[in-house]
């Protein structure tokens, strides 16, 4: 089993490096292979996805990602930008299926904004389309407006495009999460005003009749986030555009109580996947050790699970942070009264106890 290590940029390097040591307790016969990418390899070799890193991840069974971005970047042209570099993965691998489970643990039910009793024993998976939507349609660019309401001016566009085998091969990823679970999907989509989406439904509803024993309701975007804070636990699978997956998930990630908790896979037609928390490279903390890297290391466990096959293993993992979130030990993005405040490596170590059924201490 080869995995492709990209830490990337910011907070990646340490988080990452939480992940493999937790994956390295495991005694399984894994081949690491580091490579630079985003920010990182923009200075190294003038571009945030460089071909020979592009090699590796396609020559991986999956790929352990970190983060990507800094605002000295800014300025770039943007195919330059080291967000690029996770755009050109996902779409140079084929990653069009995201996985992004909000799970609030038992231990955390006072870190979310939200009350106890609508987020306690939260399990809500959502299921992003990752290749298609306007972050992939063409045409997009600049020009000069030929029409509309300031005809002359400068404007710029971007393309919002789905065609159909896209939105089929999500929706039966989505419908066949759902059986393994509580067998309830909620399609979002913004029909009522948007083509595309009205197009995304159609054909959400024909597919949901191949799985007559799963129970399908559709939900305008707007109307979902504001579910998401009002009765979270009515949802099961989410399944919506690469756009609409993008910012529910981040919301969902709150009702957890920290971003900094949500794992993520992204998925191909052959279970290559590349895994990385949800969050961001959070560069105002980057080098202080203060990271919460349990989003990594739970997505090192969705690695062992979907593309490696190793669910036992996963297990290990899930059960040990859970061990470790009982012990009383926080990161800062997760602590409260009456818990130890530690940073990312201490939380790493604790893991690694846990798995290794070795004492933590503090």
């Amino acid at each position: 089993m080869k995995i492709a290590v990209l830490p990337g940029d910011g907070i990646g390097t340490e988080i990452v490096a939480e992940a493999v040591k937790v994956l390295d307790v495991l005694d399984l016969k894994f081949e690491m292979e580091s490579a630079l990418v985003g920010g990182a390899a923009y200075e190294a070799h003038g571009h945030p996805l460089p071909e020979s890193t592009l090699k590796l991840a396609k020559e991986s069974d999956a790929v352990l990602f970190g983060a990507v971005g800094d605002w000295k970047y800014d300025k770039l042209d943007r195919p330059l930008r080291p967000e690029q570099a996770i755009l050109g993965l996902r779409k140079n691998l084929g990653l069009f299926a995201n996985f992004r489970p909000a799970i609030c643990y038992e231990q955390l039910v006072d870190a979310s904004s939200l009350k106890p009793e609508l987020i306690a024993g939260l399990d809500i998976l959502i299921i992003r389309e990752l290749t298609g939507d306007i972050y992939f349609g063409q045409p997009r660019g600049r020009r000069t407006a030929v029409d509309g309401h300031f005809p002359g001016a400068e404007e710029a566009f971007d393309t919002m495009r789905y065609s159909r085998p896209e939105v089929e091969r999500i929706a039966r990823v989505a419908f066949e999460a759902a059986r393994k679970r509580s067998k309830r999907v909620t399609s979002v989509d913004k029909a009522n005003v948007l083509e595309t989406f009205q197009f995304w439904k159609d054909i959400v509803t024909e597919i949901g009749k191949e799985y007559p024993d799963v129970e399908l309701d559709h939900m305008y975007v707007d109307n979902a986030a504001m579910q998401l804070v009002k009765a979270p636990k009515k949802f099961d699978v989410v399944v919506t555009g690469n756009m609409f997956g993008d910012i529910l998930s981040d919301e969902a990630a709150m009702l957890t109580g920290s971003i900094g908790m949500l794992p993520s896979a992204s998925l191909n037609a052959s279970n290559q996947g590349l895994y990385e928390p949800s969050h961001g490279s959070a560069p105002d903390i980057a080098g202080k050790g203060v990271a919460n890297p349990l989003a990594t290391i739970l997505s090192a466990a969705m690695m062992l699970r979907f593309s490696l096959n190793q669910p036992e293993a996963a297990d290990r993992i899930e059960s040990a942070v859970k061990h470790v979130l009982a012990s009383g030990l926080r990161t800062g993005d997760i602590w409260s009264e009456g818990t130890k405040r530690v940073g990312a490596r201490e939380m790493g170590d604790a893991v690694v106890a846990a798995i290794t059924k070795k004492t933590i201490t503090g």
